[in-house]
């Protein structure tokens, strides 16, 4: 039962985010938005910061590539399209990655898992186009994409564009891909 009540609660915490913010969420909403008791939390996280790093580890998994993709353009479509899927573009996710993000400026635990999570970006992109790209154009091309990707799920998620359809941001996210193949590939 603990996987089961473990995901009941992250889901519970995503939702509460979404609708109160950090400030305004408390261990007593998410036990009963999960609808079991608040001992519960404290059982299997500690406290509200550990059911906070543990759903952002949760939204992190996500992300993770739990595939082998050989072709390295593939591998890097796939990361694009990862990044902008149905549950990186939740409106309960991305209340959270917005809590996160400003939190993680203050916090050693979510600034540790911000720091995971941006190298993890940069490495799977840099490991793709090592086979695509010069040696020397690596790693700033890596970055750039990273931040493309970043900008884009931002700017798409606070519905200044797109109002929540990422298709747009995927489609550039990857042009920019072609792109850079085609001036700097071996």
């Amino acid at each position: 039962m603990e996987p089961v009540r473990k995901k009941q609660l992250i889901e519970a915490t995503l939702e509460v985010m979404a609708e109160v913010g950090y400030h305004g969420t408390t261990i007593s909403l998410i036990s009963k938005r999960a609808g079991l008791s608040s001992g519960i939390i404290s059982h299997y996280f500690g406290d509200k910061q550990g059911l906070i790093e543990a759903t952002m580890r949760h939204l992190l998994d996500a992300l993770k590539i739990t595939k082998r993709i050989d072709d390295p353009l593939e591998r890097i479509d796939f990361i694009i399209e990862n990044n902008f899927s149905q549950t990186q573009g939740a409106s309960s996710a991305t209340n959270t990655w917005f809590n996160f993000w400003a939190l993680s400026l203050h916090n050693d635990g979510l600034h540790r898992l911000q720091c995971i999570n941006h190298k993890r970006l940069e490495r799977n992109l840099a490991y793709s186009y090592r086979e695509l790209i010069r040696s020397d154009q690596v790693k700033n091309i890596a970055a750039s994409t990273a931040a493309l990707i970043d900008g884009y799920w931002l700017r798409y998620s606070m519905g200044s564009v797109g109002n929540g359809d990422f298709s747009e941001a995927v489609t550039r996210c990857k042009q920019y891909v072609r792109d850079v193949v085609a001036q700097y590939g071996k």
